[in-house]
């Protein structure tokens, strides 16, 4: 008889506790959105619970939100890495790479293994010499326990200012030229944060430039 009692009151406390037990991966409007991605809520919950616009400037996933897709919930973060100094493009070539949102990752790549080739030999081009520039040293990084960073694309770099720079948040830094992995030819696309100096639209610059560097990364 006692143990059917010590078994019935086992199971009185496992079935109220069961009652009780919180399902953290549901949106809780008394935590904050931080808190809530942490506790790995859905970005499609979050979107139907605050907005997409909610998420943008928060930091997370080790960078700053500059970009939510509201189909998949896949998420674009961004940071800046300037903390290195100035660096350079790397070798002098001939190449088109994506300019739209989402582009920087494949971009990135395809420059890396464009500076593997001789570019000496390709008309008008020549030989960095060195692993030390901005796309390799992005595909390299790991940083925050995160190591797929990419260089963004120009039309990134603006969704970044667009974003979160205008609204006072993330940390990128007025006073420089940052690099995004959009290619015309052989002009690099680049980007002022400065208002006053061309701020959030990418323009054509100067592979023979050193300039920051704006990591991101998606997922």
């Amino acid at each position: 008889m006692k143990n059917i009692f010590l078994s019935m009151l086992v199971l009185a406390i496992i079935t109220s506790c069961s009652k009780d037990q919180v399902d953290l991966t549901v949106f809780n409007p008394e935590l904050t959105i931080v808190e809530n991605l942490n506790n790995d809520v859905s970005i499609l919950d979050l979107i139907e619970a605050v907005g997409l616009e909610a998420l943008y400037g928060l930091e997370f996933g080790g960078g700053f939100i500059f970009n939510v897709n509201s189909t998949s919930g896949e998420l674009m973060v961004a940071r800046d890495y300037s903390i290195i100094g100035g660096v350079a493009w790397g070798d002098h070539f001939d190449l088109n790479t994506g300019s739209t949102i989402g582009d920087g990752l494949e971009s990135t790549q395809l420059i890396v293994d464009r500076n593997a080739d001789d570019n000496s030999l390709v008309l008008g081009g020549f030989e960095f010499g060195s692993d030390n520039y901005a796309f390799k040293i992005a595909l390299d990084l790991e940083l925050d326990g995160f190591d797929d960073w990419f260089i963004p694309s120009s039309g990134s770099l603006e969704a970044i200012y667009n974003n979160v720079h205008m609204y006072g948040e993330g940390d990128f830094d007025e006073s420089l030229i940052y690099w995004s992995s959009t290619k015309d030819g052989y002009f690099p696309y680049v980007m002022f944060f400065n208002f006053e100096s061309w701020g959030g639209q990418a323009f054509a610059g100067s592979c023979l430039d050193a300039n920051g560097l704006v990591i991101a990364r998606k997922f």
